[in-house]
């Protein structure tokens, strides 16, 4: 009755997030080239050398929230005091956090309290960068082996003076733990541009940074590359000459100067939806200011009527503004620009003057309050819905503030398959798009995180066979759509098609093997995972997936030595621990399964397949009380898994606890009535 329940649930999370970051951040074919014609080619330089001419604006500028949007960290902005070490404990995940400074560097490490009462699953990072201003939040980054990035669980908020808290997503018994990838999405909008690698910008690439990165939102983010600009200014160039080298915003018309402002503050929602589509034959950092944002990033949103009206969210700033009155009746006349001076930015008394100045321009009926502050009223402080230790700003300016309490405390929401929005899809902007691509980025809208996904699946397909696009991303999004709708006979073949245009392309490989494995053709899986991995062998995930293909064909040394792989160019992937520890529970070797095991549950105390399989291994070798704490463990996780309640139903008979076993062997039945061997199992308990 040996089976291999440790395999069922084998998904690779860095697949997923490969997937993730493919569908929300698509690059060029080939990087670097621009859609829009207008867009003069230029280089970034170093932000210092602006000093020299403007040290007015650079002093103020390196004030502001974009300024220090993204740093080295310090004492300052990371543990505020060396005397007070930083202790959080995060009860739903039964985690605990420090922040410490060791030798001029900085650490985060997390410690959970184990079965014998003892600390365990340990694990620390070194923080290399701090995201986030600190107006209202800091994250904090580690700098991988591979140069990617991961954001660390344990955010600082600037709310009461300044607390710690879990960052969005993490406040949960289930959350990414020390896993979480910083995309190019991240970055684009939480730094300046970094130079990075022309191969790092291919399709699906993983986010691979580069040693140097700059240190927060620069004067390029606004103004273009300077490149051209200070070499004009450092040779004999007329004045005017060297001002048009460099966009100045306030010389575009009005859509192309807010959209400076927007590339990053449009965000409809960060729920799945998707909220932007970057168009596919665009780098990930190509857009320039002046450029219309449509040829860089399509936004979509939900349709009307679905009750999302009223959602506030982080990065919405420009999305709320877009709502009100004042805006649209503007006619362009109110953009960011009018009340926010991007290279000084007011505080305290002087912000609430200069706020209520700027409405007056417009609304010289007089005060109406004894407060005089138009702000307060029309544009008040308001929690938000995704980053819930976050009060900002409303944007959206309202003739009477909300009668709710606007700042009072909310739980995270935790959106699932079930919870999360399902519905049509909508462009937001622009208001419209014209030829093939209004057919197809909006079908991909539909389906690339299963908002619309049977509608979408016949549009994509319709605009497919009718437009024949030549990027290969239309066709991974519709054989994506097609394996999520469970329909792997019809994903696999557009899967080959994306093969067959791009041979090199590694994304289009790794998914055409993962589905070709999925699909019991393993000799095929194989081969093609191979090719992806000869174009790219720092991608753990296909060494991952060849070994679970080895071992689908019965070649267990050849699929540890895939295993092993994959650990080695990632030593974080959980889900290759538990299969090298898999191998060794299958060939009897329980004293090397246990580690491979606890690696796994250390990586992600979450990952309820490594308690399942650790509660085996400690079942077999008569450690029964911890095998039990990690049975229930998995359940925590895992409610549904049905061959954890047959093992440990298995268990409780070799302890003689016979009543015990058959309530977790009819468990495992009632959530998987097929399940043969415990149909069998629960016989033999009930003719005892």
């Amino acid at each position: 009755m040996r089976q291999r329940w440790w395999l069922w649930s084998l998904v690779s999370l860095a697949a997923f997030a490969a997937a993730i970051y493919f569908y929300r951040q698509q690059h060029v074919k080939t990087p670097g080239t621009h859609a829009s014609k207008n867009v003069v080619e230029n280089r970034y330089v170093d932000p210092s050398v602006c000093v020299d001419c403007h040290p007015t604006i650079a002093e103020t500028y390196r004030k502001t929230g974009m300024a220090r949007s993204f740093s080295r960290p310090t004492t300052a902005n990371t543990i505020g005091e060396i005397k007070n070490p930083v202790a959080f404990y995060h009860k739903p995940s039964g985690s605990y956090f420090t922040v410490a400074e060791r030798n001029g560097r900085f650490y985060q490490r997390r410690y959970q309290i184990g079965f014998d009462g003892k600390e365990t699953n340990s694990i620390e990072k070194e923080i290399h960068f701090v995201l986030g201003s600190g107006n209202h939040a800091r994250a904090f980054l580690s700098r991988t082996e591979r140069n990617t990035l991961i954001e660390l669980p344990l955010a600082w908020y600037g709310e009461k003076n300044g607390y710690w808290a879990m960052n969005p997503a993490y406040d949960r018994p289930d959350h990414p733990s020390f896993t979480r990838a910083i995309t190019h999405g991240c970055m684009f909008c939480h730094n300046g541009i970094p130079d990075e690698a022309v191969e790092n910008q291919r399709s699906g690439a993983e986010a691979v940074f580069p040693e140097r990165l700059p240190e927060g939102i620069d004067c390029q983010r606004c103004h273009g590359p300077g490149g051209k600009h200070v070499d004009l200014a450092e040779s004999a160039a007329k004045v005017e000459e060297v001002r048009q080298a460099v966009v100045n915003p306030s010389h575009l018309n009005a859509d192309r100067q807010v959209e400076v402002c927007m590339q990053c503050h449009l965000e409809t929602t960060s729920f799945r939806l998707p909220n932007s589509i970057a168009r596919f034959n665009r780098a990930p950092f190509s857009y320039q200011p002046g450029e219309p944002l449509g040829d860089f990033v399509l936004h979509f949103d939900e349709a009307p009527g679905f009750g999302h009206e009223d959602k506030f969210e982080i990065a919405g700033a420009a999305y709320r503004l877009r709502r009100s009155a004042c805006f649209m009746k503007s006619e362009g006349r109110l953009g960011c620009t009018t009340c926010h001076n991007p290279h000084d930015i007011p505080r305290g008394e002087q912000a609430t003057g200069h706020y209520t100045n700027v409405c007056r321009q417009c609304h010289s009926t007089g005060q109406h309050t004894k407060s005089g502050d138009c702000i307060g009223c029309h544009m008040p402080k308001r929690r938000t819905d995704d980053a819930v230790h976050v009060v900002m700003t409303d944007h959206y300016i309202q003739r009477r503030r909300p009668a709710r309490d606007l700042l009072a405390p909310v739980a995270e929401r935790r959106e699932t398959d079930e919870n999360g929005y399902r519905g049509p899809v909508v462009l937001y902007y622009p208001s419209s798009i014209q030829g093939p691509d209004r057919d197809l980025y909006l079908a991909v809208a539909q389906v690339s995180q299963k908002s619309n996904l049977n509608q979408g699946i016949q549009d994509l397909r319709a605009a497919i066979d009718k437009h024949r696009p030549d990027h290969i991303e239309f066709y991974l999004h519709l054989a994506d759509a097609w394996k999520d709708s469970g329909k792997l006979d019809e994903s696999l073949p557009i899967y080959e098609e994306a093969v067959r245009r791009e041979p090199k392309s590694p994304v289009a490989l790794q998914r055409l093997g993962f589905a070709l494995r999925s699909a019991g053709q393993s000799a095929r899986g194989a081969e093609v995972l191979k090719q992806a991995l000869s174009v790219d062998a720092r991608d753990a995930a296909s060494w991952h997936q060849l070994g679970l293909v080895y071992l689908d064909q019965g070649s267990p040394s050849e699929a540890l030595s895939a295993f092993q792989k994959a650990v080695e160019v990632d030593p974080d992937l959980f889900e290759a621990h538990n299969s090298i520890g898999g191998i060794w529970l299958e060939s009897g070797k329980l004293t090397q399964a246990e580690p491979a095991f606890r690696e796994a549950i250390r990586i992600r105390p979450d990952y309820a397949e490594a308690h399942s399989n650790l509660a085996n291994v400690l079942a077999s070798t008569n450690r029964f009380e911890e095998a039990r704490y990690h049975f229930e463990t998995a359940f925590q996780f895992k409610p549904d898994f049905a061959p954890a309640h047959f093992n440990y139903a298995v268990a409780l008979s070799k302890m003689n606890r016979f009543a015990e076993a058959q309530r977790q062997m009819e468990i495992a039945l009632k959530l998987d009535p097929n399940f043969r061997q415990a149909q069998e199992a629960l016989q033999i308990l009930k003719s005892r």
